[in-house]
């Protein structure tokens, strides 16, 4: 190896690292970052979605499961 080449490698190992370290502190912040965020409350959700012989057909949702319920409430 020349000295030319030498100082190539040199050159371009110190290019390489100084990208390395770039990208691993960005990625480290980001982390931090999304690190302190509190997960969300997910609340129930009923609502009316139509009636059948004088009883309301009612909706229900909880957000985490990704499902809905249906069931009829009669007031009489």
């Amino acid at each position: 190896m020349i000295e030319d080449d030498k100082k190539a490698l040199r050159e371009f190992m110190r290019g390489f690292s100084f990208i390395i370290s770039t990208v691993g502190i960005i990625i480290l912040i980001i982390s931090l970052i999304s690190w302190g965020d509190s997960p969300t409350e997910h609340s129930q959700e009923t609502k009316v979605v139509g009636t059948y012989k004088e009883c309301e057909i009612i909706q229900w949702h909880y957000g985490p499961l990704a499902e809905y319920k249906y069931f009829l409430y009669c007031p009489k």
